[in-house]
């Protein structure tokens, strides 16, 4: 990076300030005078380009929000604005985030899961990078959107990604399929010990999932430890991964609330996680108590800013239904992922061959036949 390169990026800054008026102005003998915003740093990279700067005194900082689409007339649409009071962060990004992210699992998925023990792929950021966390350190998370948004192919990723990355000795799941339309082709896995598809099966399999909670909370009590990764080679579990989807459908019911608030306050240390996914949340079917244990929020295109910020991702409902797989991801702070896009009919050929003897030789098993050819837009899916 040459001081020339800084020279000019910090000329088309002043540019933005004077353009939208971001200055304080004197009168002298010689004419009037400028007090424009201090610029502390500019820091380039392959991605961005990034300013640090205050505003002067008396400047209203409400008028870099008015004056927004004035620095996006300078720098281009992919721009962020962080920051409040007098101390802000521009970030201008060379780059947009790509529309349309394929998943292919040996070549992008597993090289940046290595190392992590149930890791949640969220999708590709605006530098091109992949973002994962770990649910053993992050382990309950929301997923929300529309019909058509991406909130059920990122549901259906992740899963493919866990099935493929732990053997069914090392993680257990646990499926709610609440609208009868997203689970059915896990069903048979062995990785999956339960589909629920009707209220009273969730809660039979709430209640088995619970049991086990008590169980492995009385065998580290027992143990001395306090984690189940902790726990000596013989006593080893598997992790379990609690999923529902449509959960608004029971949560009038009370015993479910009150086995998922347990289980989800106390999971973590037990190598319990979950994910719950719904269309449309609402304060009554989302109160504070629930919400505030989901600490990782994926925010899908939603129908007003009243759905978002109850998600906690503002600005998902200004996400165009031009983008589907485009969401705001919560965690520490608040960015802008592209979800991968697995079709189902990719999904179910991976999937075959994760299914038990007993369920391919019965009648309910999905067999890939000869005559199911793949469309093209399929074949992106990398099954090795």
């Amino acid at each position: 990076m040459s001081i020339w390169e800084k020279l000019k990026a910090r000329r088309q800054l002043i540019k933005a300030f004077r353009t939208a008026q971001i200055y304080r102005s004197y009168s002298t003998d010689n004419g009037d005078r400028y007090i424009l915003p201090k610029i502390h740093s500019v820091a380039i990279n392959d991605h961005s380009t990034e300013y640090v700067f205050t505003l002067p005194t008396g400047i209203n900082p409400d008028l870099l929000k008015k004056n927004f689409y004035v620095f996006q007339q300078v720098f281009g649409k992919q721009i962020e604005l962080d920051g409040e009071i007098k101390r802000f962060v521009l970030t201008v990004y060379k780059t947009g985030i790509t529309k349309e992210l394929t998943y292919r699992y040996s070549n992008d998925i597993l090289p940046v899961i290595e190392g992590f023990k149930i890791p949640i792929v969220c999708g590709m950021d605006r530098n091109g990078e992949w973002v994962v966390y770990d649910a053993i350190m992050e382990p309950n998370a929301l997923i929300s959107g529309e019909p058509g948004s991406g909130k059920s192919t990122q549901l259906r990723s992740i899963l493919t990604t866990l099935i493929k990355y732990k053997s069914p000795d090392e993680l257990h799941l646990y499926l709610g399929d609440l609208k009868m339309s997203e689970f059915h082709l896990f069903k048979g896995v062995q990785h999956v010990k339960s589909v629920a598809t009707f209220p009273d099966e969730l809660e039979r399999m709430l209640s088995q999932v619970y049991n086990e909670m008590l169980n492995r909370s009385r065998l580290l009590n027992a143990t001395g430890v306090m984690h189940v990764d902790d726990l000596p080679a013989d006593k080893k579990v598997p992790y379990i991964l609690l999923a529902i989807d449509e959960i608004v459908m029971v949560m009038d019911n009370k015993d479910i609330k009150s086995m998922l608030v347990q289980i989800d306050s106390l999971g973590r240390a037990l190598g319990i996680y979950n994910i719950l996914s719904l269309q449309r949340p609402s304060h009554d079917i989302l109160d504070t108590k629930i919400r505030s244990l989901l600490t990782v929020r994926m925010g899908f295109r939603t129908t007003d800013l009243s759905n978002s910020k109850i998600i906690g991702t503002p600005g998902s409902e200004k996400i165009s239904r031009e983008t589907p797989g485009r969401f705001y991801l919560k965690r520490d702070s608040l960015e802008e992922i592209q979800a991968p896009y697995l079709t189902e009919k990719a999904a179910k050929k991976v999937l075959e061959s994760y299914k038990s003897i007993e369920w391919k030789n019965g009648c309910n098993g999905y067999s890939m036949q000869s005559d199911d050819v793949l469309t093209e837009r399929d074949v992106f899916f990398d099954a090795n």
